[in-house]
């Protein structure tokens, strides 16, 4: 058993639904090569397996010796085993990935959830370096969550522990998300803000986002949202507080779960800024427990590496 040095590479694998990344990384989290190619799901796993294999040799050098990989992939996973049980956007089920990849590259290999290791990246290299105790959470097409504590992800007994998206915040709502009324995800995640501003727009409520969505109202997304209430629209203001407000009601859920040292806040719903944010941390304020009030949220760091240098993290962590 050897642990890393500061001199050693790995690879990182980004697994997404639309691409496939891979880059070439040392122990302080440069990227020293990259690769991009489309995932095509539709092709079934063994192509996308294959292509993840092709993007891997791609980014590895002649001269450069590789310690290990680290995988970002979608989920439900199971780390522990390396299958990933259900992922929505790539059409899998019960896809023995780590051991797939094994076998075609004969190197170690990890795999983890995209938020868990975004996480591990953010705690790493980017908003909580330094922080032991760290929550991440990823405002996008879903809602996800990794929490650090002690330097260790929480994983929980199959892997799938800190689901913040999948905690009801609002048990009597009509909202149904997955079985399960009045879910974060279902009620604040990118599609569900879309379908609210969609709902005011139906009302006949005059609105920028009518303009932004080319007059067709089925069209407004949550990026076109946040581009109104930035704007100063009433309409896109009021999704997003209430939006906001849930969201806040989440955290302060974490707050009260975990006690981090830090909250990093990620994804493309994230990306609206202070429209979005100042009324989270105005629920925060509000309604956490005044020893919890304190605590940063603080906006991620890295971007879309934040995945990619997520799964170098983990490379590094593997016991070779």
């Amino acid at each position: 058993m050897t642990y890393p040095t500061t001199d050693e590479r790995v690879i990182a694998v980004d697994l997404g639904g639309t691409n496939i990344r891979a880059a070439l990384c040392d122990a302080h989290g440069h990227i020293l090569k990259r690769a991009k190619q489309l995932t095509r799901p539709e092709e079934g796993a063994d192509a996308v397996i294959a292509r993840i294999v092709q993007s891997v040799r791609e980014v590895m050098r002649d001269d450069v010796a590789v310690r290990a990989i680290g995988v970002a992939s979608p989920g439900p996973l199971n780390p522990f085993t390396g299958i990933v049980m259900s992922a929505p956007n790539l059409g899998w089920h019960n896809v023995p990935l780590r051991d797939e990849l094994r076998k075609a590259l004969n190197l170690p290999i990890e795999i983890n959830n995209d938020a868990n290791l975004a996480a591990l990246g953010e705690q790493q290299y980017g908003a909580a370096r330094g922080k032991k105790d760290v929550a991440y959470v990823t405002l996008s097409t879903g809602i996800g969550c990794g929490v650090i504590l002690n330097n260790q992800l929480v994983l929980g007994a199959h892997g799938q522990a800190t689901e913040l998206g999948h905690m009801s915040v609002a048990f009597n709502s009509s909202v149904n998300y997955n079985g399960l009324p009045g879910a974060l995800e279902g009620l604040a995640a990118g599609p569900a803000i879309a379908t609210l501003a969609q709902r005011k727009l139906g009302e006949g409520r005059a609105s920028r986002l009518l303009e932004l969505s080319g007059g067709a109202i089925n069209k407004v997304t949550a990026k076109e949202v946040g581009e109104a209430a930035n704007a100063g629209d009433e309409v896109a203001l009021e999704v997003v507080a209430y939006a906001a407000r849930i969201i806040g009601i989440g955290l302060v859920n974490l707050l009260h779960l975990f006690d981090p040292e830090i909250v990093v806040v990620g994804g493309s719903v994230a990306l609206m800024g202070d429209v979005l944010m100042q009324p989270i941390l105005a629920t925060v304020a509000e309604c956490a427990i005044p020893s919890y009030q304190d605590i940063p949220i603080v906006p991620a760091a890295l971007g879309d590496d934040c995945g990619l240098l997520g799964a170098a993290a983990l490379a590094m962590r593997i016991e070779v």
